[in-house]
């Protein structure tokens, strides 16, 4: 998921951790968002009361040359924002497009502090909302120029006497994705020709390319999710809207793909409720008016637990039976060395052997 604030959650952290030591600490780090923007952040403890922030972001089209910096109107606009805690550094950082120094002495109260953590993390934005006002502003009365903020998602502003317009081809892998895109910009362009979005820019879906991308190369205009184009009013890129304006025209795509998204996962898990509540609703009524089948699925279950049972006791009793034998091979008879020649010597006395009548008749005396 794409991370559409358009502050840097690292900046605010980092800024907020310096202001909030007591000891002054050195710091050197350099952090990553997107993949292209680049920051670096710099104290030391000699002087602890100015952090030096560079930060480094690639241009929105191919046609500005990144070794000619960045537009005067960006400096303008970067002046006039941080001017109570902020100076431009010139020239800039090596590697880095522009540098400011920071010094929040001058903000005693810990609320001033806050705000200006904020604004410094919109640098970004700002940065962004200016390149794409001064890219405007060369098309002259009309033009169409094509602005890159993600390699996968390129997309054009196209500007004419009468309006500006920003349009989107829209590109998706999965086909079920593309299935549920299409349909939400059918439904989304249906409800923009309605009364009750009349005052809202107008805002069309066309599976094919619209007339102000004539002339752009066939690579550029292959999608399969159609184009989406709204207009942009005079009043988005005037004063303070217009780095919010920028911002959403840069994460447009990536809105909409994290829109589709969520939006499948949401079907699928009501499919799968869906199927489970069906599935029980058929056991039961596959049971419910058929009594002897309910019957027989019972004496089946019994059938098998008694099954169970039967081979849990023959196994009990094969296990008591090798104890059983065992304990009889160590009963055999002890055989005394010699004990046979005894008995073949002793053969040789007559033995009297008195019947059961003279047996009965003997009696013992008791002696005295």
């Amino acid at each position: 998921m794409a991370f559409f604030s358009s502050g840097s959650r690292a900046l605010v952290e980092i800024l907020t951790g310096l202001q909030s030591v007591e000891r002054p600490m050195p710091v050197d780090h350099t952090l990553f968002e997107f993949g292209s923007i680049r920051y670096h952040l710099q104290a030391s403890i000699t002087d602890s009361e100015n952090i030096y922030l560079s930060i480094s972001t690639p241009s929105l089209s191919y046609e500005a040359s990144p070794s000619s910096g960045l537009p005067e109107i960006t400096l303008q606009e970067t002046r006039k924002m941080y001017h109570k805690f902020a100076e431009i550094i010139e020239p800039a950082k090596e590697g880095y497009t522009l540098t400011l120094r920071l010094n929040f002495s001058g903000l005693t109260r810990p609320k001033d502090r806050t705000k200006a953590i904020n604004q410094i993390s919109l640098l970004q934005s700002v940065i962004l909302s200016s390149q794409l006002k001064d890219m405007l502003a060369s098309l002259g009365s009309s033009g169409t120029m094509k602005l890159v903020y993600n390699q996968r998602d390129p997309f054009f502003v196209s500007k004419t006497p009468v309006k500006i317009s920003a349009i989107f081809p829209m590109r998706f892998r999965d086909d079920t994705d593309l299935a549920i895109a299409s349909s939400f910009f059918q439904e989304l362009q249906d409800l923009g020709s309605t009364s009750s979005f009349s005052r809202a820019p107008r805002c069309s879906w066309s599976p094919i390319p619209p007339p102000e991308l004539r002339g752009e190369y066939v690579h550029h205009l292959t999608t399969n999710g159609g184009f989406v184009s709204f207009d942009i009013l005079a009043r988005h890129v005037k004063g303070r809207r217009a780095a919010r304006t920028a911002w959403i025209l840069l994460n447009f795509q990536s809105y909409v793909k994290y829109h589709i998204k969520c939006t499948r996962s949401y079907i699928q898990s009501r499919m799968r409720k869906r199927l489970e509540i069906m599935t029980e609703v058929i056991d039961d009524a596959k049971f419910r008016g058929n009594d002897e089948s309910r019957k027989k699925l019972q004496v089946r279950k019994r059938s098998k637990r008694r099954s169970i049972k039967f081979a849990r006791a023959k196994k009990l009793q094969k296990g008591f039976k090798a104890v059983i034998d065992k304990i009889k091979r160590l009963r055999l008879r002890i055989r005394v060395k010699g004990l046979d020649r005894f008995r073949r010597h002793c053969q040789c006395f007559p033995v009297l052997k008195l019947t059961m009548a003279q047996r009965k008749e003997q009696k013992y005396q008791k002696l005295e």
